[in-house]
Order: structure tokens, then C-alpha cells, then sequence
């Protein structure tokens, strides 16, 4: 039986309902400050904290639960006689459910210009201190920290007028669960705020995730899965798009949707990528949107059925009446205005996801610079760890690129370079890219030695290949690619350089009249 009650809570949701129903249940209201004012304004019957205590809050609210008369009745084990025994001896009485959630501490440093000292001061004490003790002795109390879970506990409660051992259980683990989360949020700004920069790789990492949804299952059917986000967030992604229509995401959908929203981020002008297996299979850019679908849709028209779309400008009618036509999986945009997005809800399964912050996201990001640490960093489990790096996000920078062939590259090529280099970046190593007109021709993908992925892309232009650019994500270890590039037509490579045997592959582009580049970043994505 709830004979006490403690609520002291930030997110106020759904208080004064639960807060009635536990009155009406013959429960004594316990509270500080601003909660204990919301309740009593609804003509609640709330007992102050202080009352309870018999000390003020003092240091402008810094301690105001941190004392016996408090912990005590919460931390006392009820069938122990002598915690009873002492309980009597200082005049405390028990206290059966504690209602705390933490001062928004993520919320306050995601503003914009927020100053550390305010960070500071969102910094909850006794909050989580409360929810410890209670969480710890969940054989006795019951600890709620979500506002979601109100109706079930009040149900619970007037239904049989207690909770159970296993809701107890349950609530406990949600308890320290979010706690665990709320210091690794803090710790992570802190790091960002005070560290020296070798904090971007801390002794302990302590990520913070906030589940989404639990999926289907996850790449195959026998395995189960579920979507997190990052707490606090991280950017433009498909974990805060907004889903507009369609079916429910799957694992596969999701993953597949990561690696088109990643390529279109790299465009500034209106851009269109088609991704397979998270490998693009067409790309472009293109001075409207509806150009720039068109040809990457022209790039493979195979492969693209049954494929994700992710562009990067609001998707208008004459666009959405081009994706209709063919059978699509999922199409990602910042936005798709109402008649669009009227023809496309009209294909019932098709998922219509809006990123809304695409286009204000900047790319040279790095470091922990949310509140969640990891905004910059990718992480990749291995059996038995974490694989932690930053993120590939840099924007490469063309003027810094040197022509290592005797032939130049002329100047109508350099959009191209520029543009097939974006792409290779996203293509699964070994990597090829073929590309003319700003559009992907030709992609070789995976493969397990670079000439296999070369002639692949190249089969794939065919007589496309002919002045096109050629990208690779790493250098050649040996000259077969420039020669078979060149045989293809292609007017110009673009290569990180850096093999022992670059000598070699320049001496063939030399000979065969093909020029090249070398950009000295490698861009391997495994």
C-alpha cells in the first residue's frame, strides 16, 4: 500500500492526474518547491518538504531532500526491525513511492549560447540521489522517473492497491538506467567545456542512447532489433527525421537511409542519390531537383527499384510525380510541399521521411560538441568491444589537390573530380567511381581488389566512360587501373596517392595521355 508519496519532478506532464489519483488512493503528497506549488494551485492536499525535514531549503534550493528525514524513508528496509526500530527513535516515517525526473540538464546546454555557469546550475543533486535510494531499495519502494509510465502505476495501484515485486524490479532498472544517462550527458559536456581535446577518446566512453522503437527484426529475420538515438542528438540523421507516411522503418531500411542521407549532406547544390545495400547506385547534382533525380535515376535504372532516395531540397509535385513512378522503398527530403507529398502518400507503403535540418548542418562539425559526446564520432561494434573514430566529415578542399601527370586537367573537368570525389567517399572499399556531368555513371563497389571494382564501374558506363572522370577512394597499388581507365576513355583520375608504387601509375597515365590527381586523403569506408 502507497501510504507516502514523493514528487519532485522538472517534466511536470501528466503530474496532477497521477498526483489526484494517488490522493483519491489515501496516499500523503510529499514535495518541494515548484511541483509541491503546481499541486497545491489544483487545491491538492501537499505536505512541504521542509515540513517533513524540519529545516528550510536553503543555498537557493541546492539542498533541500539531502537530509535523513528523507533518505531515511526512503533507504529503510520495511521487515528489518532495527531500521524500523531507528525510524521510530528519530521520528521518521516511511516513504513508498518516489516520483523524481532530473533537471533538464540536456535540454539547457542544447540552447544555443548557453553559458557553462548556467549548465552548472542544471546539474541536478538531489534528484538523482533520490532516485538511487529508491531504485536501490525497490524490494520496498517503488521509483518512477517517467511521466509515460503514470496511467499504468496509478492502474496498478487501484487495481490491486500495491505494486508488484517485478514492476518494482522493473522501475528500478529504468531508474538507474536514466540516471547512468543523465551523468553520461554531463560528463561529456564537461569534457567538451574542459578537457584538453584527448577527452574526444576518454579512459571510460559512457554513450547515452534513448531507444526509439523496437523493429521488427533486425538484418535478417531471426535476429531482433531495435532503434536507438543518440541523447541529446547529433545533427541531420534518420534517428530525428520525422516519418510523413508509409510502413515502419526495418533495420535495413534504416541502414540503407543512413548512407543516402550521409552522401546527400555533401551537396550544396540540388542533389539526388540513390542508395542499394547502403552503396550508392546513382547520384547527381544538377541546378534544379527534378534535374537532378532524373539523372541519378538514368545512372542505373536497374538497380534503383526498390532503392532509397535521399534529397537534399523540399521535394516539389513535378519531382514527387517522377519517384512515383517506379517502386521506391523510401524517399528522404528536408521537406515535400503539400501537393508532393499528396502524390506520393498515394503508394500506400512507400516511407516519406523529412530531415528538417539538412540544409543548415555544418559539415566540418567535430568533436563532442553535443551534450551526448558523440556528435562527431562513429562507433561500430566488434565482437566483444567498441570501435570508436571521428566521424569522415571533413569537407576536402579541391585547391589543395596536385596534378601529378604531365597532362593537366582542363578546367571544364574539375566540377566532376570534385563531384565524383564526394561520392567515392561513400561507397563501400575497394571503391570506383565513374562520373561525367556532375552524374554517377559507373560505380564499383566492395570488391575485394581495386582493378575488380575498376573494371566494374567501368563495364557499368560502358561507352559513358569516354572523357569522364574516374575516383578512387585509395591509391593503386600497381598501374592496372589508370591502364584500364584509360582503354575506357576516361579523361581524368582523381586518387589519394601515396602507394610505393605511385610512380608506376603515373608513368602509365603519362604514356596513355590521362591525367591525374592526387588529393592526400585516403577515404576508405569498410
Amino acid at each position: 500500500m502507497i501510504r507516502r508519496a514523493l514528487l519532485s519532478v522538472s517534466d511536470k506532464t501528466g503530474l496532477l492526474e497521477f498526483a489526484r489519483g494517488l490522493a483519491g488512493l489515501g496516499a500523503e503528497l510529499v514535495s518541494t518547491g515548484g511541483t509541491a506549488a503546481a499541486l497545491a494551485q489544483e487545491g491538492l492536499p501537499v505536505r512541504q518538504v521542509s515540513a517533513v525535514s524540519g529545516f528550510p531549503e536553503i543555498l537557493d534550493g541546492r539542498v533541500k531532500t539531502l537530509v535523513p528525514q528523507i533518505h531515511g524513508g526512503i533507504l529503510a528496509v520495511r521487515d528489518d526491525p532495527n531500521h524500523l526500530k531507528q525510524l521510530a527513535e528519530h521520528g521518521i516515517q516511511p516513504i513508498d513511492l518516489v516520483v523524481v525526473n532530473l533537471y533538464p540538464f540536456v535540454r539547457t546546454v542544447q540552447r544555443p549560447g548557453v553559458r557553462v555557469e548556467e549548465a552548472i546550475e542544471n546539474i541536478d543533486i538531489g534528484g538523482p540521489a533520490m532516485v538511487r535510494s529508491a531504485a536501490k531499495n525497490h524490494a520496498h519502494v517503488g521509483i518512477v522517473v517517467d511521466p509515460a509510465r503514470y496511467p499504468a502505476i496509478l492502474a496498478e495501484l487501484q487495481a490491486t492497491g500495491e505494486l508488484s515485486a517485478k514492476t518494482r524490479q522493473l522501475l528500478a532498472l529504468e531508474a538507474f538506467q536514466h540516471t547512468a544517462a543523465y551523468d553520461a550527458a554531463i560528463a561529456a559536456y564537461l569534457a567538451g567545456q574542459f578537457g584538453s581535446g584527448e577527452e574526444l577518446f576518454p579512459a571510460r566512453l559512457q554513450p547515452a542512447f534513448d531507444k526509439l522503437q523496437d523493429l521488427r527484426y533486425g538484418e535478417n529475420p531471426h535476429q531482433r532489433a531495435a532503434f536507438y538515438r543518440l541523447a541529446g542528438g547529433a545533427g541531420p540523421s534518420v534517428a530525428s527525421a520525422r516519418q510523413l507516411h508509409g510502413k515502419e522503418l526495418s533495420y535495413n531500411n534504416i541502414n540503407d537511409a543512413d548512407a543516402a542521407l550521409r552522401l546527400a549532406l555533401e551537396f550544396d547544390r540540388p542533389a539526388a542519390v540513390a542508395v542499394k545495400h547502403t552503396n550508392p547506385c546513382g547520384a547527381a547534382a544538377a541546378d534544379t531537383l527534378l534535374e537532378a533525380y532524373q539523372k541519378a535515376y538514368a545512372a542505373d535504372e536497374v538497380s534503383i527499384f526498390g532503392g532509397i532516395v535521399a534529397l537534399n531540397r523540399p521535394v516539389d509535385a513535378t519531382t514527387a510525380r517522377e519517384l512515383a513512378r517506379i517502386f521506391l522503398e523510401i524517399v528522404i527530403a528536408p521537406g515535400f510541399e503539400p501537393e508532393a507529398l499528396a502524390i506520393l502518400q498515394k503508394k500506400r507503403d512507400l516511407r516519406l521521411l523529412a530531415v528538417e535540418d539538412m540544409n543548415s548542418w555544418n559539415r566540418g562539425e567535430q568533436g563532442p560538441s553535443g551534450p551526448g559526446g558523440l556528435a562527431g564520432l562513429e562507433l561500430r561494434s566488434v565482437r566483444g568491444g567498441l570501435l570508436v573514430q571521428q566521424r569522415d566529415d571533413a569537407a576536402d578542399d579541391p585547391t589543395t589537390w596536385r596534378t601529378v601527370s604531365r597532362r593537366a586537367v582542363e578546367p571544364w573537368l574539375r566540377d566532376d573530380l570534385a563531384f565524383a570525389w564526394k561520392v567515392v567517399k561513400h561507397v563501400k572499399s575497394n571503391a570506383i567511381v565513374v562520373a561525367r556531368g556532375l552524374q554517377t555513371l559507373g560505380v564499383g563497389a566492395g570488391q575485394m581488389n581495386r582493378i575488380d571494382a575498376a573494371r566494374h564501374a567501368l563495364e557499368r558506363a560502358k561507352g559513358g566512360a569516354r572523357g569522364a572522370i574516374l575516383a578512387s577512394d585509395a591509391f593503386f597499388p600497381f598501374p592496372d587501373v589508370a591502364e584500364a581507365a584509360a582503354e575506357a576513355g576516361i579523361a581524368a583520375i582523381v586518387q589519394p596517392g601515396g602507394s610505393v608504387r605511385d610512380a608506376d601509375s603515373i608513368a602509365a597515365c603519362d604514356k596513355l595521355g590521362v591525367a591525374m590527381i592526387f588529393t592526400g586523403r585516403r577515404h576508405f569506408r569498410h
